[in-house]
């Protein structure tokens, strides 16, 4: 496919360049196993190359009146919305997302461009008091440089965007280096956006590459003050420690194992419909996506019919096909782990009320009940089309329950009382948790994190500064200070 070799490439310094590595990254269709796309990776040379020429644009484009910043972001967004359709068919063939997840990270892209367009402007200064007589203290807001970002596989054009759009716009330039699964849709046509938009060369610059390629390079080199980093909590815990040790600030977004409780007055039918959605919208490849659904037991039996009924009623099959709901998943490895994890569980006891099977990539959905309280899949995050339904007697267990994970990212409670959610909600360790709703939420001006497992930071809104943005202490003396010596 032409849109994906035209973008096959390396994106350094504002040059469209092959990789100078030894191997591959080969970019494949996940559902027809065709070859979309074959990217030479990029070496550690590349990546000082990337960073060195990130460093040297930064400087004037931190000085750049945020106006004319904005203009480039504008002109970003309206290219995402001309080119909507054929940004929708590189998400339906790169990751094997459904017509309607393409259409769902679409949407939440434009919503980010559009509130990044307004970050542009909003960092402010203050004037502070001083207890020294004639002193004025000003704080300055202040691009920290260069950021690192890396971004995952799952919603890739819209994680990358999310990261790199308002680091842009807030001064900063940006080392992109996309999931090797998705080199285009989380890369490659990210640079190829902003550079129609107009941004000058070396503000962002994509590295397509791996680990085993480059080591740490891209998390240990001088120049990035910041690494926004979007997956899974192992790799999360690396980034944050080599971060750490070269004291810079980390922004870890990762894993989830979200629960969705249903309490004793809950509407069912809506409860339903908002669980079925929660775990398996994008065949259950969501760090949001409700692992466990929790139900009072006074009603588990009435639920767990109609749930599995939706469930299997779900249409499996090619993510082209606009009545497709579960696609298939990134790539082998992942679809014969959700098999393999099915398998097991049910072995160590579980009753399988929807038995999943794989063909290929394609893995259709299982639905698991009757689980040990030590069972080891409840408190791990299960990134494909699998539901473990657990029931509870009374608000404190399905508290205690919830909690009794590593994470802490998302959350759902169902109640026909809105306060008595709102209580519940709070007693639930985790960043987000939403009333009589999915669990799978982001919204542009919201603060969006976890807890525990699940990351550290925020992104969206006012934490966009906070994260790509530094603080600076410029005090001026009107009058004359007295020294002691």
């Amino acid at each position: 496919m032409s849109f994906f070799t035209d973008l096959a490439h390396q994106y350094i310094d504002g040059e469209w360049r092959p990789g100078k590595g030894s191997w591959d990254i080969i970019d494949f269709n996940p559902y027809n196993g065709e070859k979309l796309a074959s990217i030479t990776v990029a070496t550690a040379d590349e990546v000082d190359q990337a960073y060195r020429s990130a460093q040297d644009a930064q400087r004037a484009w931190g000085e750049t009146n945020p106006y004319a910043r904005r203009m480039v972001l504008e002109r970003a967004l309206r290219i995402v919305e001309e080119r909507e359709s054929e940004i929708g068919d590189a998400i339906v063939a790169e990751l094997g997302g459904t017509r309607l997840k393409a259409a769902f990270e679409l949407h939440l892209a434009k919503e980010f461009l559009r509130e990044s367009v307004q970050l542009a402007l909003r960092p402010t200064g203050q004037i502070l008091p001083s207890p020294t007589e004639g002193k004025e203290n000003r704080v300055y807001r202040v691009p920290v440089g260069v950021v690192g970002v890396i971004s995952p596989f799952n919603f890739p054009f819209l994680l990358s965007l999310k990261s790199v759009a308002p680091a842009l716009a807030l001064g900063n330039a940006v080392v992109l280096k996309p999931h090797q699964n998705t080199p285009v849709c989380g890369g490659t046509l990210v640079a190829k956006v902003f550079e129609e938009a107009g941004l000058p060369a070396g503000l962002l610059n994509v590295v397509v590459t791996d680990i085993a390629e480059i080591g740490d390079a891209l998390l240990e080199h001088p120049v990035p003050q910041v690494i926004s980093f979007t997956g899974s909590d192992k790799v999360g815990r690396h980034v944050a420690m080599v971060c750490a040790a070269n004291l810079k600030r980390a922004v870890l977004e990762l894993g989830g194992n979200s629960a969705l409780i249903v309490l004793d007055d809950a509407d069912l039918d809506y409860a339903v419909d908002a669980a079925v959605f929660s775990r398996y919208v994008h065949q259950g490849q969501v760090c949001m996506a409700a692992n466990r659904i929790l139900v009072d037991r006074s009603v588990e039996k009435e639920f767990t019919e109609k749930f599995v009924a939706k469930v299997a009623s779900l249409p499996v099959g090619d993510p082209a096909d606009p009545q497709t709901v579960i696609g298939p998943l990134i790539n082998s490895s992942q679809a014969e782990a959700i098999s393999s994890l099915v398998e097991q569980t049910v072995a160590a006891g579980a009753t399988a009320l929807l038995h999943g099977r794989a063909d290929g990539n394609l893995v259709s959905p299982s639905v698991l009940t009757g689980l040990a309280a030590d069972s080891p899949v409840l408190s791990q995050e299960i990134f494909g089309p699998v539901a473990l339904v657990v029931p509870f007697d009374g608000e404190d267990e399905a508290v205690r329950i919830a909690n009794d994970t590593p994470y802490g990212l998302s959350g759902a409670v169902h109640t026909g009382d809105i306060e008595r959610g709102v209580r519940v909600g709070q007693r639930i360790h985790t960043g987000m948790i939403h009333i009589n709703d999915g669990t799978v939420h982001d919204e542009p001006i919201v603060p969006f994190g976890g807890e525990k497992s699940s990351g550290l930071g925020r992104l969206n809104g006012d934490a966009m500064a906070e994260a790509f943005t530094t603080q600076k202490w410029i005090s001026v003396q009107h009058g004359r200070s007295q020294f002691p010596f």
